[in-house]
């Protein structure tokens, strides 16, 4: 589940360790962003669309949204659990952060500066230097894929962030379906190679560890997908299949 299409990553990395995996995605996005909105709010956005996928009797649920797991991940465990595993979204601050640094991390206005990432970078990142960057508009950009909203959300945040970073995180769903167009904006001539850190291929693997699956990634690409926007039935939003990650899942599952 997530506000719009930041799920994408998440969902194509299941369906790369399980292809026989039968996915629901459920998400809102006449209601994107999320993160201007109050807690409040997102929590209450963050239960709809959840309930939705869980009337599918799902084995797990991943909240696929940075901005769902700082504000509504305890409420939506107390909703579910223990009858529905849920599987948050942890920017990947700590690995990150084992290379040495410097770090920055790439996050919605709403995230940066919170109490919650601010933990994360105490508790995996104290002696590395850190710096958080805000992406006002960025990921609303990747939801509609606006090209030229991209472009110029990008450029914005690339040029907060310092030169000679070495590691950054990206600490929005939406940001892992323009990972490429992030490292060109950011990657500094004559500097090491910039390493991207995203949550999705390790939230993956943890739903799969959760539920006691293991990954077979060489199976036969026969798992279903469901898309429900709003709580209805519907397919990939159009802007979804500018994305790999998109395209892929509408080319090895069947839809229903």
């Amino acid at each position: 589940m997530d506000s719009g299409i930041g799920l994408l990553a998440a969902a194509a990395a299941v369906r790369r360790l399980r292809p026989d995996a039968e996915l629901v995605i459920s998400s809102d996005p006449g209601s994107m962003p999320w993160g201007p909105r109050t807690p409040e709010d997102v929590t209450a956005r963050a239960l709809a669309v959840a309930r939705a996928a869980a009337a599918h009797r799902p084995d797990a649920l991943i909240v696929a949204c940075n901005t769902a797991s700082v504000h509504a991940l305890a409420a939506l465990r107390a909703a579910l659990e223990p009858a529905l595993p849920v599987i948050g979204t942890v920017p990947a601050i700590k690995p990150a952060a084992a290379g040495g640094g410097p770090v920055a991390i790439w996050a919605t206005p709403a995230t940066t500066g919170s109490p919650y990432q601010r933990g994360l970078i105490a508790e995996f990142a104290g002696a590395v230097d850190v710096t958080e960057v805000p992406c006002p508009g960025l990921a609303d950009a990747v939801e509609h894929g606006d090209e030229a909203g991209i472009d110029r959300a990008v450029a914005a945040a690339a040029a907060l962030t310092p030169p000679g970073v070495r590691a950054m995180v990206l600490g929005c769903t939406h940001y892992e379906l323009v990972a490429d167009r992030i490292r060109a904006a950011v990657q500094q001539p004559g500097h090491p190679p910039l390493v991207l850190h995203g949550s999705a291929g390790a939230v993956a693997a943890q739903a799969l560890r959760r539920i006691g699956a293991d990954a077979a990634p060489t199976a036969e690409p026969s798992g279903t997908l469901t898309v429900l926007l709003a709580g209805h039935p519907g397919t990939l939003p159009e802007p979804a299949l500018a994305y790999a990650e998109g395209r892929a899942l509408q080319a090895a599952a069947p839809a229903r």
